[in-house]
């Protein structure tokens, strides 16, 4: 069964990776700490959250992961009841007969499910017997949604992707790199997930690329939203066993050239989320400077609470920039890079 590192290793993956620039890793960490801290203290008595979306089920995934990447676990003294407590909602929400956990969100209830399932394919095996079973049970249910879903007859185009139900007839890249990112991590947890069902996702990536600038853009044929989803095109393709492919690089490229306007974007939070996890499936000089400028860039846009006010969710976007901002402690599997990255 997976279990997290101990927290004293994950300090340790962070000293290895130092962010060079106005604050120490010793502040880094303070700042990731205080907003744990900000969810924790808003995390409602049944594990939900206050704000937008916050009694979908996402919200509460979300903020798990956020405590998970830090490397606390349920077991544990410190925010272990906070992450069970998130489990529990978690569950709460999913159709027991189908495994959908999107029912309280149905225009676009499967950003809910993807991320819902994401996150107890990640925190499975580091629960007691009775909610691993729960899991047990409701995990299979899940993954068979998702592939179900990708096989709805699309054109071209949409062929591999998600997009807001179930049934859609298409697909976007925002929605269809959740679902990829839950089907990758119940694969590495043993789930059974078609090894041709990510090939067709990572081929549906590929087609959302704008080949003359090199982003991942919203939809193919279009050019919305390249500085928020070109770092979730290369986190896919990095993830799927494509690294260092030419698309990753090119995309890179185009990143480092638009990263200091994604604090202007409407969807900043995802948007620096992605580009820090895409960035530093790369690494080298490009996560160095990145990292540097995401540090002193964000620490400052921290509220003395500890959360971020970047959407209209706090609990999002404080729980997006925690996931951020750990991106060197390689605490979830799911991003978990090779680690040959950055060798001499």
């Amino acid at each position: 069964m997976k279990k997290l590192l101990p927290l004293a290793l994950a300090c340790l993956f962070a000293f290895s990776a130092p962010a060079q620039g106005v604050y120490s890793d010793e502040e880094i960490d303070e700042s990731i700490e205080a907003g744990l801290a900000y969810l924790a203290s808003v995390q409602n008595d049944n594990g939900s959250y206050p704000g937008k979306y916050g009694e979908t089920g996402a919200i509460s995934a979300l903020a798990g992961m956020a405590f998970l990447a830090k490397g606390y676990t349920p077991e544990g003294e410190k925010y272990g009841e906070t992450i069970r407590k998130d489990i529990d909602y978690v569950l709460s929400v999913v159709n027991q007969s189908d495994g959908y956990f999107g029912n309280r969100l149905q225009g676009s209830g499967m950003y809910v499910h993807s991320i819902c399932t994401l996150f107890l394919s990640e925190v499975s095996g580091m629960v007691d017997p009775e909610r691993q079973a729960k899991f047990d049970e409701i995990l299979p249910l899940a993954v068979k949604l998702l592939l179900d879903a990708q096989n709805i007859r699309k054109n071209d185009r949409d062929t591999g992707g998600w997009r807001y139900t179930p049934r859609s007839n298409d697909s976007d890249m925002s929605c269809s790199g959740w679902c990829l990112m839950a089907l990758r991590s119940a694969s590495l947890n043993g789930g059974q997930v078609p090894k041709e069902s990510i090939e067709k996702a990572v081929e549906y990536v590929r087609k959302q690329r704008n080949p003359g600038e090199g982003s991942f853009v919203y939809q193919g044929g279009g050019n919305g939203s390249g500085r928020t989803l070109t770092g979730a095109g290369i986190l896919y393709l990095e993830l799927c066993g494509r690294h260092n492919d030419e698309m990753s690089l090119k995309a890179a490229r185009y990143l480092m050239r638009v990263y200091k306007e994604l604090p202007s974007d409407s969807n900043r939070s995802y948007g620096m989320y992605y580009a820090a996890q895409g960035l530093f499936q790369l690494g080298g000089e490009n996560w160095k400077v990145f990292s540097d400028w995401m540090y002193r860039t964000w620490i400052p846009r921290q509220k003395p609470n500890g959360s971020w006010t970047e959407e209209e969710s706090t609990a999002y976007s404080t729980s997006l920039m925690v996931l951020a901002f750990t991106v060197p402690y390689r605490q979830l599997p799911i991003y978990q890079r090779d680690e040959t990255v950055d060798e001499d």
